[in-house]
């Protein structure tokens, strides 16, 4: 069972209608890796403090997983939502490559 964490800085209410938004969206993209995921954090902010600008939102994302190293990504967004979309594609192709690899016959 994979356990989600999701840490947001001071600048972002980490409620927990946001909490339940980005907890449902990560178990839902990961389902297919979820036999191998121990657990996934989630960290939240905006780096201009509230004040409107581009890609101000980020999202950083470690994946820990058996049988593989610990992988971060992060990705930069103009919302939040999109900083995360941003990131769990990124992390699909680390995952894909690195199961892709224990799966290979040597």
């Amino acid at each position: 069972m994979m356990k989600i964490q999701i840490n947001t800085d001071r600048n972002i209410d980490g409620n927990e209608r946001l909490q339940g938004y980005f907890d449902s969206k990560i178990t839902a993209a990961f389902s297919r890796f979820e036999r191998h995921i121990t657990s996934i954090i989630i960290h939240l902010s905006d780096e201009n403090a509230g004040k409107s600008g581009p890609d101000d939102k980020r999202c950083a994302l470690e994946v820990r997983a058996d049988s593989i190293n610990p992988h971060t990504v992060s990705a930069s967004a103009d919302t939040l939502d999109k900083a995360v979309d941003g990131a769990i594609a990124k992390m699909k192709r680390v995952l894909e490559t690195e199961f892709g690899k224990l799966n290979e016959v040597r």
